[in-house]
Parts: C-alpha cells; sequence; structure tokens
C-alpha cells in the first residue's frame, strides 16, 4: 500500500477542514447532499458520455493502482533475466520451455515462448514493442478518464452555484430557504473545485506515474529477452539492465 498517497488525501482534506474552523465555520457547513449529487453527478456522466465503455472500465480497475501498484521489481526482473540467459547458454532456448507456463507476467512469458520458437531477434523485438506501445497507450488512455473528472468538476460545481443562486433567487420573499439555496451554491463550487486538484487530477497524475514506471519495466524484459536471443553473455545482459534502476 502507498502511504504517501493516504498521507496526502489526510492532508489535502484535512488541511480544507482546518481551515474552515480557524475562520470559525464547522465542519457541518461543508456538507451538502444536493451540491454533491450535482456535481459527483454531474461529472461522472459528462464523463461516461466521452468514454467509450471499455475504457471506463478499465479506468475503474485501474484505479486500484493509487494504493496498490501491481508488484514490479526491476531488480529481481534482472536477476530472472539473467538466470534465463545463463541457462539458454548451457542447455539452449529450447531449455527456457519449462519456465512459460509458471511465468506470471503475460508480456515476460510472451518474451519466453517467441525465444522458444527460435524467432529472429528482431522479430521478438517487433512483435514485442508492438504489444508494449498498446498496452502503453491503453494505460494512459485510462488515466485521462480522472483527468477529464478533474475538468469538469469545477464547470458543473458552477453549474451547482448557479442552480441554487436561482433557487434563492424564487424565494426572496421567504428567508427562511435563502440560507439552503446560497449554502448549495457556495458548497457545490467548494465541492467541484475541490474534487478536481485534491482527488481527480492528483489520481490521474498518480496513474500516469504507475503506467510509466511498469512500462519501463517491460522495456527492461524486451531489452533482455532480445539480448538472449542475441546470444550475449549474461553478465553483459546484467550491466546492460541495470541502466533501468532508478537512481
Amino acid at each position: 500500500m502507498d502511504g504517501l498517497t493516504i498521507a496526502g488525501i489526510f492532508l489535502g482534506v484535512g488541511a480544507v477542514i482546518f481551515g474552515n474552523f480557524l475562520e470559525g465555520g464547522h465542519i457541518g457547513s461543508l456538507l451538502n447532499g444536493p451540491a454533491l449529487v450535482i456535481v459527483i453527478g454531474g461529472t461522472l456522466g459528462a464523463v461516461m458520455l466521452q468514454t467509450p465503455p471499455a475504457v471506463f472500465v478499465y479506468a475503474l480497475k485501474m484505479l486500484r493502482w493509487v494504493l496498490f501498484m501491481p508488484s514490479i521489481d526491476p531488480g529481481e526482473e534482472i536477476k530472472k533475466l539473467v538466470g534465463w540467459s545463463t541457462l539458454a547458454r548451457r542447455e539452449g532456448l529450447l531449455g527456457l520451455e519449462n519456465f512459460i507456463p509458471n511465468e506470471v507476467d503475460l508480456f515476460s512469458r510472451k518474451g519466453l515462448q517467441l525465444l522458444v520458437d527460435g524467432n529472429e531477434p528482431e522479430v521478438i523485438r517487433d512483435t514485442l514493442e508492438l504489444e508494449l506501445g498498446v498496452k502503453q497507450q491503453r494505460d494512459l488512455t485510462a488515466a485521462k478518464v480522472f483527468e477529464a473528472m478533474g475538468g469538469y468538476s469545477p464547470t458543473i460545481g458552477i453549474i451547482g452555484a448557479v442552480m441554487g443562486l436561482i433557487h434563492v433567487m424564487q424565494n426572496l420573499s421567504d428567508p427562511a430557504k435563502l440560507g439552503s439555496g446560497i449554502a448549495t451554491a457556495f458548497v457545490a463550487t467548494i465541492y467541484g473545485v475541490g474534487l478536481a486538484n485534491l482527488l481527480f487530477i492528483p489520481v490521474a497524475n498518480k496513474l500516469k506515474a504507475r503506467a510509466s514506471a511498469r512500462h519501463r519495466a517491460r522495456e527492461l524484459v524486451l531489452e533482455g529477452v532480445i539480448a538472449i536471443a542475441e546470444g550475449e553473455n549474461p553478465r553483459n545482459i546484467e550491466l546492460k539492465l541495470t541502466g533501468f534502476l532508478d537512481g
């Protein structure tokens, strides 16, 4: 679990609530059901309208990456690839066949299968690069769903504010109804801007960073598989792949 993400959520939301308290307000003043329905419902509706169903569903599945990133350890990947290289030099590429059923990562499994089938390095590179590009584009497209939410929610908040003011104008003769209308107007704006800047846009950027990290890990696997296909020395492969390690 990503502790920094949780801390960021609590700090961001907590700062708003605590700031409101310092100004003499109370948490109840920030709670407004109609405003929440307008902003959340309007934002989701707009995003669902512009997004293909498959992309929207994948974006919801990808949301868990904010807290639980798919386990990718570049160091372990390098050890695994060096082990494959050593075995391939000793027993030939067919010696890697037994690793295919046990390989959890589908991208690595595909690379292994291409090796065992005896494909040329150029064919392996073209095949894996194509899949790599498609997967990266899919991840980035899904992340942009939340980026779109961050773009729509402030505007939907303004719509909620206008609706609240319309309600106020219609009830100027009834002072008892003025308070709820004004509250909906201002709270809807807070919800729209707050959700965009404290949740939707940060989530989109976090998912883009996760997608980039997964892309680099797959690039590492790709280069390792190509090096094995070209018959490079395991030690040289290890030295080459360490370039993918962070700092």
